[in-house]
């Protein structure tokens, strides 16, 4: 029964192991990529140790196009192989006589471990086929071998299996993406970056819940991305043209790079600019590229060396300055240049114009001595 309380119907998978007849069997509700490869490597854990080879039926679960000679298994399944290290072959199609054991084995589960029983969850029946397998599958004696299958299984083929990887496999899930204008590709509601190169084009993306990874039609990796919840932007400086990057985005450094090629005054006023203005000061140092462009670096060099005796740390004083300069007139050494309008030692001028009413008032009340006589 599910959640509901509903009876359903479930699917018995059975492997076998060819030399002692050991075997595997777990009950699925449905026949998945997922619930295949999880069954399967639920038996490696239970065998402890891998097989070289595994032949398997043509389920579409696993295989995408049957061939005898070539088959094309799904990319899931292939990775599946790679991760254990297992060749993994299809069986020929339509030919029932190359699965015989595994046919038989599926007669055997069905007619001694399950007929006539049903069980209230799938846990239970699962525990059941567990038990069912160590106390009557392994202590029988196969018909065909003639001996008893656990102590084939201990003695011969147990220590020709391979030794178990470090971790299991981890299931993904895997689609046909086509990378946006922008550069992104979307996976559950966010969005990871790939190369301008790829802009249109159609990709393979694969998530597991933990990392998103990007492939070309090749199949070649070209990113990884950690998965971020929906709405999330998961965006690589590699994969951003140089023209796409906004200098603010560059950082101040790059900035003071790009000033110290007008100049070294230029230079100079920038970095005591930045100490004096702080975080806002990174715009100050676009406007000065700006102001590059539109006058002669000789210009916004010589500007910035008199603005910078002056301490004088806003545009519009650079500004003014090239003016002057360009219009013949002599630079005064004493230039009266905008005060700033607020500081953190300086005190609004609202504060002053309240203590100068404060003490105006006080001066309007008559003396004390007055108010008492008046009072008598």
């Amino acid at each position: 029964m599910d959640a509901a309380g509903r009876r359903r119907g479930t699917w018995v998978f059975r492997l076998v192991l060819a030399h002692s007849r050991k075997g595997y069997s777990e009950a699925v509700l449905r026949q998945t990529t997922d619930d295949f490869l999880r069954c399967i490597e639920n038996a490696f854990a239970a065998f402890r140790g891998v097989p070289q080879t595994l032949v398997i039926d043509n389920l579409r679960a696993a295989v995408s196009q049957a061939d005898w000679f070539d088959p094309d298994l799904c990319p899931k399944v292939r990775c599946f192989a790679e991760h254990y290290h297992v060749a993994i072959l299809p069986t020929k199609p339509y030919t029932p006589r190359h699965k015989g054991k595994i046919e038989n084995g599926i007669k055997y589960v069905k007619n001694n471990a399950l007929k006539g029983r049903t069980f209230a969850t799938l846990v239970q029946q699962n525990e059941h086929l567990r038990q069912w397998e160590q106390t009557v599958s392994d202590t029988r004696i196969h018909g065909t071998t003639r001996q008893q299958v656990a102590v084939v299984f201990a003695a011969v083929e147990k220590p020709a299996l391979q030794p178990l990887p470090e971790g299991r496999f981890d299931l993904f899930q895997e689609a046909l993406r086509q990378v946006h204008r922008d550069g992104h590709v979307q996976v559950k509601e966010a969005y990871y970056s790939v190369g301008p190169e790829f802009l249109g084009q159609n990709v393979w993306v694969r998530w597991d819940g933990r990392m998103v990874r990007i492939f070309d039609v090749r199949m070649n990796s070209i990113a990884v991305h950690a998965q971020l919840p929906p709405g999330k932007f998961s965006t690589q400086v590699r994969h951003i043209a140089p023209e796409k990057i906004s200098s603010v985005e560059r950082g101040k450094e790059w900035l003071l790079e790009q000033v110290h090629l007008i100049g070294p005054q230029a230079q100079a006023w920038a970095q005591q600019m930045l100490r004096d203005r702080g975080v806002a000061g990174v715009r100050v140092l676009m406007g000065l590229m700006s102001l590059s462009h539109r006058c002669s670096p000789v210009e916004v060099d010589a500007a910035c060396q008199v603005a910078l005796e002056h301490g004088a740390y806003r545009l519009r004083n650079l500004r003014r300055l090239i003016i002057l300069r360009r219009e013949g007139q002599t630079i005064p050494r004493q230039i009266n240049f905008e005060f700033i309008q607020e500081h953190p030692i300086i005190r609004p001028v609202k504060y002053y114009q309240q203590l100068v009413q404060g003490k105006l008032a006080q001066q309007e009340l008559p003396p004390q001595s007055l108010i008492e006589k008046e009072s008598l």
